[in-house]
Order: structure tokens, then C-alpha cells, then sequence
């Protein structure tokens, strides 16, 4: 009788791992990534971007370290997925340096932590969502560049939880039907960073990890 219930036991908790799996997928953990490089499979458009980014590892935890000195140049790793069944991308980012002066807006366009959700809109280019930790911008401030192709909101604002992680998470699908209309969004293509300082020709550092995609 023990054995049977220490094999019940057992099945129990798998059962319930399995499901709490269900309920996200990875997108990037940075698990395999070597420390103090760029990690391998994200792109950059131009190669000074890989002194931007470079892995860090932190009591177990691996993350990209992001450090921007007067350059602005977006990270990008392609790992679609299916917002239909998992709509809210989640992640974790921690602020060091805000750029000086930055304010989201045109000529200070700068962030230490922006986090994009990019959605395919023709054969040779693509839309995205961009969430923003700004330092002076208000929370909840819907931004637009790149000719609307770029639809960013300012998902925390102030520098309460400067050098600390905070968790943030984003309903896609939700904003997508917000800022672009889509009906209905099918797929996610990818994620993308972008910590700058370009614009404000200081300096911008942050921390990202634990990409997720999740179900509501």
C-alpha cells in the first residue's frame, strides 16, 4: 500500500509539472548561451551591436547584460509562436543607467529597457509591439515610430526598482488589436531588445531574461 501511494504521489506531481509547463513555453533563458559573449542565436543588424549585449551569469540566473554608449542597436532572436494559445509574452528586466535626458520621444528617443513582440506584415518587412521602462515618460503612454510600423507603450516608468529585477508581461494579442487593428493575430515571429543612448549621446545599461510566452 505505501509503495502504491508513493507511485501516486509521483504521478500526481508530474502530472502538475506538465501542466504548469503547458501553461508558458521558453522563448530564451539564455541556459546555453557562453558567458561574456553575444549570444549566438540572436542577430544584430550591424556587429558593433554584439559589444552591446553579452550574456551574464548571476547566483545560477543567466541574462543579457545590455550596455549602450552613445549607440543605438536593437537585439533580435526569431522564435515564433502562437499568441492564440499563449497571448501574454512575459520576461524579467532590471535598470542600471537611464539615459540622460531621454523621454521616449523624437531626438531624446532613448531607453534602457525596451522589449519588442515582432509580428511579420509583408514578405520583407515586419510590424512590431515595443514595451518601454522609461524614466520620465508615464506608465501606460502609447508612443508610435517608424512611420506607425513600431507601435511602442511605456509599460513602467520612474526609476523605483533601479539595480532589482521586476517582472513585466504584455497581452500581444490585445495590443496588436489596439494599435494595429489586427482582427485577429496568428503568429509572433520573434523578440527583440533595445537598450540606447544614440539620441541623447550618453550612456544606457540594463538587464533582460526569462523570455516567456504564456497563457492569460
Amino acid at each position: 500500500m505505501v509503495a502504491l501511494l508513493l507511485v501516486l504521489v509521483l504521478l500526481a506531481r508530474a502530472a502538475s509539472s506538465s501542466s504548469a509547463d503547458a501553461d508558458c513555453i521558453v522563448l530564451e533563458d539564455f541556459r546555453n548561451a557562453p558567458v561574456g559573449w553575444f549570444p549566438p542565436d540572436w542577430k544584430v543588424r550591424k556587429d558593433v551591436g554584439k559589444g552591446v549585449y553579452t550574456v551574464e551569469e548571476e547566483r545560477g540566473r543567466k541574462f543579457l547584460r545590455a550596455e549602450a554608449r552613445d549607440v543605438g542597436i536593437q537585439a533580435a532572436k526569431e522564435r515564433s509562436w502562437d499568441p492564440r494559445t499563449y497571448p501574454v509574452l512575459r520576461w524579467s528586466w532590471r535598470p542600471h543607467r537611464f539615459p540622460t535626458g531621454a523621454d521616449e520621444q523624437s531626438g531624446k528617443n532613448d531607453s534602457a529597457l525596451a522589449v519588442y513582440a515582432v509580428v511579420s506584415h509583408s514578405r520583407f518587412t515586419v510590424k512590431s509591439l515595443k514595451y518601454v521602462w522609461s524614466e520620465r515618460v508615464p506608465a501606460d503612454t502609447h508612443l508610435t515610430s517608424s512611420a506607425g510600423m513600431t507601435q511602442a507603450r511605456v509599460l513602467r516608468s520612474g526609476r523605483a526598482g533601479l539595480d532589482e529585477w521586476n517582472d513585466a508581461h504584455a497581452n500581444v494579442v490585445e495590443d496588436a488589436r489596439r494599435y494595429f487593428g489586427e482582427s485577429q493575430l496568428s503568429a509572433v515571429e520573434g523578440i527583440a531588445v533595445l537598450t540606447d543612448a544614440d539620441d541623447t549621446h550618453s550612456e544606457a545599461i540594463g538587464d533582460y531574461a526569462d523570455f516567456r510566452a504564456c497563457r492569460e
